[in-house]
């Protein structure tokens, strides 16, 4: 409400703030520090203006920490014994005491002060002289309990001078923060356009906002972060948690979590049906809207190019599977050319060939791992994608890749010999022999030398070979399930004693004329003829691919 005064008051010229400069400055340079140093109305900025005269009646270290730095959205008047329908949270609310009397109890100013502090109002000013001189004990009192600063306003200080100086700081901290927003935004975009656009991006976000910046990848792991000083726990734990929560949700989606006294905000980055990463922004004050509309450029930008990255690799992916196939076709000259002038050059000769089986994920992981290499170390493998699997290729100076990425990934592999180019299928088929062995046994990395030397037989552990092994031996099995017999036991040991009866009798602790009578029904339930050497090759292959135990004497 407006002031009654008995006289014309004296004429008070409030400053004007002057709007920063427009002009350009190098990109970089100053523009944090606009984020963090622009013209913030707080009630401070009120009490030290010299101009409005006004007076802190609560003294600052009787009052909360920061009370005076509160942000001020705007200055209101209202004489109403209840104005809190029309505050908000950073108002300051301008008084003459029309609303209190000389009856007015200590009670009823701590209620009057308690209504404004749960709205969390900013601070209260009374002005003196006009309904009444000085400002009542019972109100400094009520606001001194509740923390609520309280000044005074003197006679000659209008109001509405208040309220213009509070309005020019508003719309001075408006003005630099678009403006701010518009330079970081300018940067930023100058910034993608550089040769790695998307950790440029990245970084300049990370030195425009002064907070950490953080980007994981569509499995939720942690890519990469800017500054790289940022301490490693505060983007692992409960942000990657995070991380992980809103890609599973398979939506675009977003949320701001606390995490040690940090503010972080998180949002995902590409289109709803195919993430392809989350953002995170961390730092010791969250977010206004000006720097939420920053964060937002950045977000398109980085979807752009995250999947731009997606379609590029989906398109080296389709190249390295080619320059396989024209491998394996025997075009070496092609695909060494082709290689050469993308990641380096082919392994040297002798290379092994290796076949990596595990879940998409953990494939798309290994795949980045292999591309760092190959920049890393050009020359020294070559990989490409075949199917469900992944093939690379290894000289001898990267012997140990094989066991690395077995123990790094948790994958299955499968490892042939060393062979030329020439003979790169062969090399092929031994790398596919040494994963399927590698999947029965439950070993990380199997060597198509180990099996070699294990015998031809050693193949027959194959699934496959089992059930054939099965069917031939279950005359056998079924007879000693419903008779209580022990023919496969006693067949197995018979063979492996080379047909010798009294050395497998004795393996088996029977009598000599037991041990060939269950022989005999061996031949008569399986029809097989026991004397020819087929017969037993045959049998003793079933029973290796069966893997009936045997029992040692």
């Amino acid at each position: 409400m407006s002031r009654k005064r008995c006289s014309r008051p004296r004429q008070i010229t409030v400053p004007r703030l002057r709007r920063p400069s427009t002009r350009c400055t190098p990109l970089g340079a100053c523009v944090a520090d606009v984020y963090n140093r622009s013209v913030a109305p707080v009630l401070r900025n009120l009490l030290d203006n010299d101009v409005l005269e006004l007076t802190l009646l609560t003294p600052e270290p009787e009052l909360p920490p920061g009370v005076l730095d509160v942000g001020v959205a705007w200055v209101h008047s209202s004489d109403l014994l209840d104005p809190t329908p029309f505050l908000d949270q950073g108002h300051v609310l301008l008084i003459t005491g029309t609303q209190f009397d000389a009856a007015t109890t200590d009670a009823e100013y701590a209620g009057y002060v308690g209504r404004l502090a749960a709205r969390r109002v900013a601070g209260l000013g009374f002005g003196t002289e006009v309904i009444r001189n000085g400002t009542p004990v019972g109100l400094r009192l009520a606001c001194l309990e509740a923390g609520l600063p309280l000044f005074e306003v003197p006679y000659r200080t209008p109001f509405i001078a208040i309220a213009r100086f509070a309005a020019d700081l508003v719309a001075e901290e408006t003005y630099a923060r678009r403006t701010w927003a518009l330079k970081a935004q300018r940067a930023i975009s100058l910034a993608a356009l550089r040769p790695n656009g998307l950790a440029a991006t990245l970084a300049e976000l990370s030195h425009q906002l002064g907070h950490w910046v953080a980007l994981y990848d569509a499995t939720g792991a942690l890519d990469r972060v800017f500054p790289s000083t940022t301490p490693r726990h505060l983007v692992a734990g409960a942000v990657h948690s995070e991380a992980v929560a809103l890609l599973r949700k398979g939506r675009r989606a977003g949320s701001a979590i606390v995490v040690d006294g940090e503010t972080l905000t998180l949002q995902t980055l590409g289109r709803g049906e195919s993430l392809r990463g989350v953002l995170a922004v961390g730092g010791a004050s969250g977010l206004d809207d000006a720097g939420h509309q920053v964060v937002t450029s950045v977000i398109a930008l980085a979807g752009l190019a995250l999947e731009q990255n997606h379609e590029l690799d989906y398109a080296r992916s389709l190249l390295r599977a080619g320059l396989w196939h024209a491998l394996l076709s025997g075009d070496v000259e092609l695909a060494r050319t082709v290689v050469r002038q993308m990641w380096g050059d082919l392994p040297r000769e002798p290379v092994r060939v290796g076949i990596i089986a595990g879940d998409q994920r953990t494939i798309d992981t290994l795949s980045e791992s292999l591309d760092l290499r190959v920049a890393d170390q050009p020359g020294t493998l070559f990989y490409a994608p075949d199917g469900a699997t992944v093939i690379v290729c290894v000289g001898r100076d990267a012997a140990d890749l094989p066991e690395a990425l077995a123990d790094s990934f948790d994958v299955t592999m499968g490892v042939s010999d060393e062979a030329p180019y020439s003979q790169l299928h062969r090399a092929r088929e031994q790398a596919a022999h040494a994963l399927a062995r590698a999947h029965d046994s439950g070993e990380r990395v199997v060597a198509f030398s180990s099996i070699a030397r294990q015998g031809m037989l050693a193949f027959l552990a194959h699934a496959d070979a089992q059930e054939i092994g099965r069917a031939t031996l279950a005359p056998l099995i079924r007879h000693d399930e419903v008779e209580g017999t022990a023919l496969v036991e006693s067949l197995r040991v018979w063979l492996e004693e080379n047909g010798h009866i009294e050395r497998a009798a004795a393996r088996l602790g029977v009598h000599r004329h037991t041990m060939r009578a269950r022989i005999g029904d061996c031949e008569r339930v399986l029809g097989y003829d026991l004397g020819s050497f087929h017969a037993r090759a045959d049998l003793w292959a079933a029973l290796l691919a069966l893997g009936a135990p045997s029992r040692e004497s």
